[in-house]
């Protein structure tokens, strides 16, 4: 993976959608802070709730179909309310695999989510958009578009995620199939299907298999989606009913119960951690009674908050402690891990956006996220994306390449010749050790100016914002859209015709 990354890098200022390396395989051993007593007393409130607690499966009477037929196999039902055997949740979600792989449009751009891999996709969400012109507004479908393609052209995203920002110009009932259809034709990088209600979500995975093929979605992930436990103790419709439409057709689900510390959960980080983990591991027991073996990620969103205002905050210690928390309790468990990324509360991309940032993301690398949704873009709590932030975070995760490699160990490093060479008190700047490696020897921060004052003047003082801005617009300048087969895009165009033909406008 350094190797690649490195021969990407040797032609700086290139802006094409090169592929450096389509997902991090890391070297660098996990942080795990919790000893043995720890992780058992935490397993053990999880199995608590399981038995004890429960967690209503609301709405959907086909999943308390489901749940009625295993009942008294380690399951009891009452009412919508499902109580279950904390072994059995455990051998049921044994049956997920632990890594699995998803396919891009591009082969090369395939990336494989567990084990010791990790993803970066970008922000998730949001309604509003802001540049550095065109101020904070509503996201339109044009934004939707760019967003997507410098997703697509950035080398330090792996993934497109699905709804970058809300194109708000576009009735609800419909923009499922815009935003799906945009990543599928504007990008072939893997990307995820819509969830909020089941037919968006059948939607989706039809589109899928007419991109792929029947045979290949058959036998292979192609796309996933990315679902919200409603907390605290609420499994609704939109969790089961995705699943019965993804997980049947062997995709992968990523559920992520959406924690709010001290609103849905409790105020202490290791009582909402051992929640996130029950709803998880209740809705994976699910998922493998509609399919055994179907693929799950683990998912983890706790974010602390102002017990003054009720407002979320982001890169604080205590969620930050929860990014490593749990990804020791989801190895142990043996599922994939979602965290969390370069989360910030701040409006702009100031300076409180980069430690809040900077803090949740390299947390959420540390913990081992084998899958990171929000990796760049996000602002204002996850209300705005920022396109010079989406830039800005996406070099910086570049650094995190280079960094989960681990040091490169092998004989030229250790620079013998460049001692014989290099005299007392001299210097290695023209040995040959120093020019076979001057290129890739360190991380080029292409956003970052390290030239002396003078020479940054001269440009006229920019800061990162407004480079950001230049690269991102120098990037759509130069985009071009990547090939697909002629039959394949015509039969994705009429579906995607006949299904707005069929579907009302609604705009809720």
């Amino acid at each position: 993976m350094a190797r690649r990354i490195r021969k990407a890098r040797a032609a700086p200022g290139a802006i094409a959608a090169a592929v450096p390396s389509p997902f991090i395989r890391r070297k660098l051993a996990f942080y795990d802070p919790l000893d043995e007593e720890q992780l058992v007393q935490i397993e053990d409130q999880v199995d608590w709730m399981l038995e004890n607690i429960g967690f209503a499966f609301r709405d959907d009477p086909e999943a308390l179909r489901i749940w009625r037929e295993a009942s008294g196999d380690g399951v009891k039902l009452v009412g919508d309310k499902v109580f279950a055997d904390a072994e059995w949740v455990r051998a049921q979600c044994a049956k997920a695999p632990s890594q699995f792989t998803q396919l891009g449009r591009n082969p090369e751009r395939t990336v494989t989510i567990g084990g010791k891999n990790q993803v970066f996709a970008p922000i998730y969400g949001a309604p509003f958009a802001r540049d550095l012109e065109g101020g904070r507004r509503y996201a339109t479908f044009d934004d939707f578009q760019k967003l997507v393609k410098l997703s697509y052209m950035h080398p330090n995203l792996h993934h497109t995620g699905l709804v970058i920002a809300e194109p708000t110009d576009i009735p609800v009932s419909k923009r499922h199939l815009d935003m799906v259809y945009t990543h599928m034709v504007n990008s072939d990088k893997p990307h995820l299907g819509a969830i909020t209600e089941k037919s968006r979500a059948q939607d989706s995975v039809d589109m899928a298999e007419i991109v792929h093929g029947k045979e290949t979605m058959d036998n292979n992930v192609v796309i996933m989606a990315n679902v919200n436990t409603n907390s605290p103790l609420l499994i609704d419709k939109v969790v089961t009913e995705c699943i019965q439409v993804y997980s049947t057709r062997g995709q992968a689900m990523v559920i992520v119960p959406f924690i709010l510390t001290g609103a849905m959960g409790p105020v202490t980080t290791v009582a909402a951690v051992a929640q996130a983990m029950a709803e998880v591991m209740i809705t994976v027991a699910f998922g493998q009674l509609v399919k055994p073996g179907a693929p799950f990620v683990m998912g983890n969103f706790l974010s602390s908050m102002s017990l003054k205002s009720g407002a979320p905050t982001f890169g604080m210690p205590e969620p930050v402690l929860s990014n490593y928390m749990i990804g020791q309790l989801a190895r142990r468990l043996g599922l994939p891990l979602r965290c969390g990324g370069s989360l910030t509360a701040s409006k702009i991309e100031d300076a409180q956006a980069a430690y809040e940032s900077a803090d949740s993301m390299h947390s959420t690398v540390l913990a081992g996220s084998n899958f990171t949704l929000h990796a760049a873009g996000w602002m204002e709590g996850g209300l705005c994306v920022g396109f010079e932030k989406l830039i800005m975070d996406a070099d910086r995760l570049g650094a995190y390449q280079k960094l989960m490699a681990g040091p490169d160990m092998s004989e030229d490093q250790f620079a013998r010749d460049a001692y014989q060479e290099t005299e007392p008190g001299g210097h290695f700047l023209g040995s040959a050790h120093t020019m076979r490696h001057y290129q890739t020897a360190f991380y080029d921060a292409e956003l970052s100016d390290s030239e002396n004052v003078e020479s940054w003047e001269e440009k006229g003082s920019p800061d990162m914002r407004r480079r950001a801005y230049e690269k991102w617009n120098k990037m759509l300048a130069n985009y071009e859209a990547p090939p697909m087969d002629a039959g394949v895009k015509e039969a994705l165009d009429d579906y995607v015709a006949r299904r707005k033909r069929e579907l009302p406008d609604a705009w809720y």
